[in-house]
């Protein structure tokens, strides 16, 4: 019967709640849908940028960053938790020794009122070996097993999470930074021309061709403009000052310098949304969640049931050393214990409702955890078409500008029209610029954010091409492909 017994255990057994999951995105040009698989490789998925100094930055962050730490002895601690819950299963077995001199009191009561009692000093030696086993009839301790294989679950997708989060964290510091140092070489190119457009007027207002107003308002357009300077360095020095944080350098030693390249978003492969939920680690930290809280009930129910012990011993005592092993030394023991509560004012009953309660709390996190997956990757995709788009016209618009510019400044010189056209044109080309810039810095951001929401990257889930990315063994990132963004 216990046999029959140990294959049941309290609690009801753990099956994922259903979620309603959308067929496929909301998809707007460019886009389409890839063919990504789950056992595909999720990283290094920042090399898919193509940036020596984002690679370094991101291998320092994985080595030195204390939040990875904490999550790994996080992850440490769960895995010895488990450890310990397994060893429920097995008997645990002591040995112990004893020796010891003593003398019994003479004036002890008596067992026997014919036979009075003696003072006598003795010697004492005892060797034994005991075993304890719970025999899990309510299956409390498979339940307990249950619970810490699915924390040490959770721990881990703590830890790959916390490791997407790190390395996002990264890229999205880094590419800011970086976006700074085009706009600030956007405000030199602008000063440098503001400048020259001040020495021109104020040569022409020497020989009495223009009035003072022109000068003033051409400097107080690049006293503006310097003031914008010292707005982004600002920004810089704390983009740069996240970067040292996030790899576990202090900010005074640490320093990233100027850099004005194009920054172009790869490929993005982007699936489908039940593929999401597979690769996104604070899903799968959820959903472990839920099966902890779930083997919890059953711990509890276990305690409506009787607890039973098997304590059987086996060993020798004697009171000389020399006869400690021989047979008639030999002393052993053969027991069962078994506890049944009857009444407790309803505390096992609490218990219980408390780790229901518990687990009704994890389903709605789970719940919660995936509704806000899917917002973030319908945000990313159709975030990063739309800037595609507004970056293709940003780029139109300072084209734009230039030309207008060169006919305003072409006018002036000819005497066709005021200065105040040259200035409002100058300001123009500095605001498209300004613009653009920024357009691309959000397209960089919005590839990380995207990455992130789609769980991090698919090494596998690009066509393939005769161009294979040495570094990862993936192939190039392509634009426009078939399957791809």
């Amino acid at each position: 019967m216990a046999a029959l017994l140990a294959g049941c255990a309290a609690g009801p057994d753990y099956k994922a709640p259903p979620v309603d999951i959308p067929v496929s995105w909301q998809l707007e040009a460019p886009w389409q849908q890839a063919a990504p698989g789950d056992a595909d490789d999720k990283g290094p998925w920042w090399l898919r940028f193509g940036d020596p100094q984002l690679d370094a930055l991101q291998q320092k962050a994985l080595a030195n960053s204390p939040t990875l730490d904490l999550a790994g002895a996080r992850l440490a601690q769960a895995r010895a938790t488990l450890a310990g819950a397994n060893a429920g299963r097995y008997p645990q077995v002591g040995v112990g020794a004893r020796a010891q001199r003593f003398e019994i009191s003479a004036n002890r009561p008596l067992t026997n009122y014919a036979a009075p009692n003696y003072s006598t000093v003795q010697n004492d030696f005892a060797l034994n070996l005991t075993a304890a086993y719970e025999l899990d009839l309510a299956g409390r301790v498979r339940r307990s097993v249950e619970a810490a294989t699915a924390s040490a679950a959770q721990s881990a997708a703590d830890l790959e999470n916390t490791r997407l989060l790190l390395t996002t964290d990264v890229a999205s510091a880094y590419f800011s930074l970086r976006s700074s140092d085009i706009e600030l070489d956007v405000l030199a190119r602008s000063i440098e021309l503001q400048r020259r457009a001040l020495q021109f007027v104020t040569d022409r207002h020497d020989l009495g061709a223009v009035s003072g107003l022109d000068v003033a308002q051409q400097q107080a357009l690049l006293d503006n403009t310097l003031a914008q300077v010292d707005l982004l360095r600002k920004q810089r020095s704390q983009y740069e000052h996240a970067l040292a944080t996030l790899t576990g350098t202090p900010a005074p030693s640490f320093t990233v310098a100027a850099d004005v390249k194009p920054l172009v978003p790869p490929a993005i492969p982007i699936g489908i949304p039940s593929e999401a939920l597979e690769r996104r680690p604070d899903v799968a930290s959820a959903e472990r969640a839920m099966a902890a809280a779930n083997a919890q009930i059953g711990v509890a129910s276990a305690a409506f049931y009787p607890s039973v012990m098997l304590l059987p011993s086996i060993g020798v005592d004697s009171r000389m050393l020399s006869s400690l092993f021989d047979s008639q030394s030999l002393l052993w023991s053969l027991g069962v214990t078994a506890t049944q509560t009857i009444f407790d004012g309803g505390r096992i009953r609490a218990n219980v409702d408390f780790t229901k309660a518990g687990y009704d709390a994890t389903v709605a996190s789970y719940k919660r955890v995936v509704l806000t997956a899917f917002q973030e990757a319908e945000d990313g995709i159709t975030g990063l078409a739309s800037l595609d788009r507004a970056s293709a016209q940003a780029q139109t618009a300072v084209e734009s500008s230039r030309r207008v510019l060169e006919m305003a400044a072409g006018r002036y010189q000819g005497g066709a029209s005021t200065f105040l056209d040259v200035i409002t044109a100058q300001q123009a080309l500095l605001t498209t610029e300004r613009q653009a810039a920024q357009i691309n810095g959000q397209r960089m951001q919005t590839s990380v954010f995207l990455v992130k929401a789609l769980g991090g990257d698919w090494c596998g889930a690009l066509p393939r091409s005769t161009a294979a990315d040495a570094r990862t063994g993936c192939p190039a990132p392509l634009r426009q492909v078939a399957g791809t963004r």
